[in-house]
């Protein structure tokens, strides 16, 4: 009998000590990884994959323009090389150089003398890519195209270089206007550039002249 207690003691003893044990899962003996922050939303982009945010609509860019209500406003149209776009009552509009959202807030501002609350949205449908033109004397005189900053070192590379009676010291940046009222002249010795490595970056449109 007294056997039999000391069993049942020694049995009820060993369940006590066990239970802690078995009753914890493993689950929460193991700390919890921290929840992965949510990546944030990408911005829109135009059809060449820019950000709308930054982009800046070119010459030969391809726009719809869209006048709330009003199929005769909403148009279809192409940035001229003059950088501007024509709409009705709007009327010539400079649009190169502006953003989607500049473009869109100019032509509201054109039609409020219309239209009661004009809403307006700009679609930039097909982008063209930008160039620079290079001409005079080097070996393969014409446009460049922008894949990214480009100074003039690097376009002058890219038009094969000069011709043998080419005068580097007087080269010459011609830069039109946001507004193509005016062409800005900017004098660019190759030489110093070269010599003390520097340049000047270029703007879409520009042209190097190699006297």
């Amino acid at each position: 009998m007294r056997s039999i207690r000391l069993t049942l003691v020694v049995g009820t003893l060993a369940v006590a000590l066990a239970l802690p044990v078995s009753a914890q899962s493993p689950a929460q003996s193991q700390p919890q990884p921290a929840a992965a922050p949510a990546s944030p939303a990408q911005p829109e982009t135009t059809p060449a994959g820019k950000s709308t945010a930054e982009y800046r609509i070119s010459r030969g860019d391809k726009l719809r323009v869209e006048v709330y209500k009003d199929e005769y406003l909403s148009q279809s149209l192409q940035v001229r090389p003059d950088g501007r776009i024509t709409l009705p009552l709007a009327g010539d509009l400079a649009a190169a150089g502006l953003t989607p959202i500049e473009l869109r807030d100019r032509i509201t501002a054109a039609l409020k003398e219309f239209v009661a609350n004009p809403v307006v949205t700009v679609i930039v449908v097909e982008v063209v890519e930008p160039v620079v033109y290079v001409m005079g004397e080097v070996n393969q005189p014409g446009s460049v195209p922008m894949r990214g900053p480009m100074t003039v070192l690097q376009a002058l590379a890219v038009a094969g270089g000069f011709k043998e009676f080419a005068n580097p010291r007087g080269i010459r940046i011609l830069r039109r206007s946001a507004d193509n009222s005016k062409v800005e002249t900017i004098p660019f010795n190759y030489r110093t550039a070269v010599k003390n490595g520097t340049s000047v970056f270029l703007q879409e449109g520009d042209t190097v002249v190699v006297p």
